[in-house]
C-alpha cells in the first residue's frame, strides 16, 4: 500500500448531505484516500432540499416528502459547524451516516441527538432541525459547492487544487462498495486525471446494485 507521507497534504473540499447513501459511500472512500495519498478532507454541507427547490412540483410525492425531511440533518450540521467549528463536521457526519445508512434508524430528532452526543456535541443542537436560524449559512455553504459544478448534479461535490493551481471540482464518484487501500488510491488518481482534463464533463453507466455498506462501521 502506498503510504501518505507528504508534509503538506492537498485539501479536498467535500460537500455532503447526510441523507444521501451514495454521498456516504464516496465519503468512506475519501477516508481511505487520506491513508494512501497526501490528501486531507475538509467537510462542508450541501442540501438536497435546497438543490431540488426549483423543481419540487415535478417530483413524485414520496420524493418530495423525503426532501421535506431532509432539512433537519443539514440544519443541525451547519449549526454544529457555526457553534463548534468546522472540524466537528467529519465526526458528526460519520455518526449520522452510521445511524441513517447502516443501522436504518429514523431520521428524527432522537437519532440526531444521539449522534451529536456520541461525538461530544450538545444534544440540544438537534432542536435546530425545525428552525430556519442557520438557513442563510446553509444556503451559502450549498451555493459554494454547487457553483463549482453546476445545478444539474447532486451530492457529493469534491474540489481540489489542480496541477496548475486552479480548482478542479466534480460530482461523485458514485461507487459501491467504497474501495480501500491501493484500489482507493487508483480511483483517486484516475478521478483527478479525468476531472482535470479540459473539456471533460461526464462518464456514466446504469447502476445495477445499491449501496453496499461496510458492517465494520456499525
Amino acid at each position: 500500500m502506498t503510504e501518505n507521507t507528504a508534509a503538506e497534504p492537498v485539501t479536498a473540499d467535500f460537500w455532503f448531505d447526510p441523507l444521501c447513501p451514495w454521498a456516504w459511500m464516496t465519503s468512506r472512500w475519501m477516508l481511505e484516500v487520506e491513508k494512501v495519498r497526501p490528501v486531507r478532507v475538509r467537510w462542508h454541507v450541501m442540501s438536497l432540499a435546497v438543490l431540488n427547490e426549483p423543481k419540487m412540483d415535478e417530483l413524485p410525492e414520496e420524493y418530495r416528502e423525503g426532501l421535506r425531511n431532509a432539512w433537519g440533518p443539514v440544519r443541525v450540521c451547519v449549526a454544529a459547524e457555526q457553534e463548534h467549528g468546522g472540524e466537528v463536521l467529519g465526526s458528526l457526519y460519520t455518526a449520522l451516516g452510521v445511524r441513517f445508512h447502516h443501522r436504518k434508524l429514523p431520521q428524527n430528532r432522537e437519532t440526531i441527538a444521539d449522534a451529536l452526543t456520541s461525538v461530544g456535541l450538545p444534544a440540544e443542537l438537534a432542536d435546530v432541525a425545525d428552525s430556519d436560524r442557520y438557513d442563510v449559512r446553509l444556503r451559502a455553504s450549498h451555493k459554494e459547492g454547487i457553483d463549482l459544478v453546476g445545478q444539474d448534479v447532486g451530492t457529493p461535490v469534491i474540489a481540489v487544487p489542480g496541477a496548475d493551481g486552479r480548482r478542479i471540482a466534480f460530482f461523485g464518484p458514485v461507487v459501491t462498495p467504497a474501495p480501500k487501500g491501493e484500489a482507493a488510491a487508483r480511483l483517486w488518481d484516475g478521478t483527478l486525471m479525468v476531472a482535470g482534463t479540459p473539456g471533460f464533463y461526464e462518464i456514466k453507466r446504469t447502476r445495477d446494485v445499491g449501496p453496499q455498506f461496510d458492517d465494520s462501521e456499525d
